[in-house]
C-alpha cells in the first residue's frame, strides 16, 4: 500500500462518514417536524400529503445510503482487491491493439457495473417507487427502456470512446486539451440532437393542443423573442406520476416539454407561471453559465489526468500493475466522485442561485402567486419534503428548499 492508497481510502472513507452523518441529520429533522405542515403550507397542504413527503423522502434517502455503501465497496473491489487488474488481464490475452484493448475493457467495465446495478434499479422502480404510488412503469417498458438505453449508448458511446483513446495514445503530452475540446464538442452536439433524435425513442411527444393555453404560452414566448420547435406534451404517466416541465434543445431544436401529468395537475395560470420560470433560466443565460462550469471543471480534471498518467504510483495505489491509457481513464473517472464530493455545496449553491433568479424573471412575466401555488402543488404532487435538515440540503438539493424559495417569491411581492 503507497501513500495514494492511504489517501484514496481516507477519501472514500470520509465521504461516506459525512454523508451517512448528513442522511442522519435529514432523517432525524424530517420526523421532528413531521406531525405538522410547515405554518406556510398549512392552508395548501393537507397533513396526509405532508406525511407522505417525509416518509417517501425517508425511504428514498435510506435507499441512497445503501446504495453508495454498497457502490463503495464495488469500487475497492474493482481497485484495490484486483478486479480491474483481472479483467486488463483478459483483455490483453486476445493480443489486439491498444484502443481495441482500450475499448473492449472500458465497455466490458460499464456493462458489469449495469448489471450490478440491476437489481438496486428494480427496487427503487418497483418497490419504493411503487409503494408510494409513483411508479408507472411495467417490466416491458423497464426491459425495453433497458436494452435502448445499452443499444444507444454503445452506438454513440462506442465511436467517440474510440476516438479518445485514440487521441490519448497519438496526440503528445496535451492530449487532454485535445479530448476536452472533443468532449465539449459532443456534449453540445448531444444537446441539439437529443430532443429530435433520442428523446422520441423512449417517450412519445405531442404538439400541445390549440387552445386558450396554447395561445398564452405562444404569447409569453414571443414578447421574450423564444423561438423553439414548438410546444410539446409528453407522456410521463407511462412510467411515473412525477409532474415536470422543461426545455431542452439547442438552436433550432429548442423545444418546450410538459409532462401530460404536469398538465392534468395546474391551472392554466399555473402552467403559464412554471414555464415563465423556465423561460428564465433561458433569458439569463443558464445554460451557457453551466456549460461553461462544467466545462472548466472538466479542464481541470483532464489536466490532473494528464499528469496522473505517467504516474506509477497512481496504477499501484488502485490496485493495477500494467498502466495504459484506457486504465488511467476508467480509474480516474471512477474514483473522482470519492475526491470531489466535497465540493457538491459549491455546485448546489450556484444551481439555486440560477432558481431565484428565474423565479425572479417568473415573478416579472407572470403573476407571482400562481407560480407560487404551482410550486406548491408540485411539491405536494411529487412528495418533496418541506422540511430538509439545511447542512443535508446545502449539500444535495440544486433547488432552493420550499420555504425559503416561497419566502423569496413573496418578498417580490412585498
Amino acid at each position: 500500500m503507497n501513500l495514494f492508497t492511504t489517501l484514496f481510502l481516507c477519501s472514500l472513507g470520509a465521504s461516506i462518514a459525512v454523508q451517512w452523518y448528513l442522511v442522519q441529520r435529514h432523517i432525524k429533522h424530517i420526523r421532528s417536524n413531521r406531525q405538522q405542515v410547515p405554518e406556510a403550507f398549512s392552508d395548501k397542504i393537507p397533513v396526509e400529503a405532508h406525511h407522505k413527503a417525509a416518509d417517501y423522502t425517508q425511504a428514498k434517502v435510506k435507499t441512497g445510503l445503501a446504495e453508495l455503501i454498497i457502490g463503495s465497496v464495488f469500487l475497492v473491489l474493482w481497485t484495490l482487491a484486483g478486479g480491474l487488474q483481472l479483467l486488463d488481464s483478459w483483455w490483453r490475452s486476445f493480443e489486439l491493439s491498444a484502443i481495441w484493448t482500450g475499448t473492449g475493457f472500458i465497455l466490458s467495465v460499464f456493462l458489469i457495473m449495469t448489471v450490478l446495478d440491476l437489481p438496486l434499479s428494480i427496487y427503487r422502480t418497483f418497490k419504493l417507487e411503487q409503494s408510494f404510488g409513483f411508479n408507472k412503469m411495467t417490466p416491458k417498458i423497464f426491459i425495453m427502456d433497458m436494452i435502448k438505453n445499452g443499444v444507444v449508448g454503445l452506438l454513440i458511446g462506442t465511436p467517440l470512446l474510440i476516438l479518445v483513446l485514440w487521441i490519448m495514445e497519438n496526440s503528445g503530452s496535451y492530449w487532454w486539451l485535445y479530448v476536452w475540446a472533443t468532449w465539449l464538442s459532443f456534449s453540445v452536439f448531444m444537446m441539439w440532437a437529443y430532443p429530435a433524435f433520442i428523446a422520441p425513442l423512449f417517450n412519445k411527444f405531442r404538439p400541445l393542443e390549440d387552445g386558450e393555453l396554447k395561445t398564452r404560452i405562444e404569447n409569453l414566448l414571443s414578447r421574450n423573442g423564444f423561438k423553439s420547435q414548438g410546444i410539446h406534451v409528453m407522456d410521463g404517466s407511462t412510467r411515473s406520476a412525477h409532474g415536470n416541465a422543461y426545455f431542452t434543445g439547442l438552436g433550432a431544436n429548442k423545444r418546450i416539454v410538459f409532462f401530460d401529468t404536469l398538465i392534468d395537475e395546474l391551472s392554466h395560470d399555473e402552467i403559464e407561471a412554471v414555464l415563465a420560470h423556465e423561460l428564465g433560466h433561458f433569458k439569463c443565460n443558464h445554460i451557457k453559465k453551466r456549460i461553461s462550469v462544467l466545462g472548466s471543471v472538466f479542464l481541470i480534471g483532464l489536466g490532473i489526468l494528464g499528469w496522473l498518467i505517467n504516474e506509477t504510483w497512481f496504477y499501484n495505489g488502485l490496485g493495477v500493475e500494467q498502466s495504459s491509457t484506457y486504465m488511467a481513464l476508467i480509474l480516474f473517472v471512477i474514483v473522482s466522485p470519492a475526491f470531489t464530493f466535497f465540493l457538491q455545496p459549491l455546485f448546489s449553491f450556484i444551481s439555486r442561485q440560477h432558481e431565484f433568479e428565474a423565479d425572479d424573471f417568473a415573478a416579472s412575466q407572470a403573476q407571482t402567486e400562481n407560480l407560487i401555488t404551482a410550486l406548491v402543488n408540485l411539491y405536494r404532487e411529487n412528495a418533496n419534503t418541506l422540511t430538509p435538515d439545511p447542512l443535508y440540503s446545502a449539500f444535495h438539493d440544486s433547488h432552493p428548499p420550499a420555504p425559503i424559495r416561497i419566502e423569496h417569491l413573496r418578498s417580490q411581492t412585498a
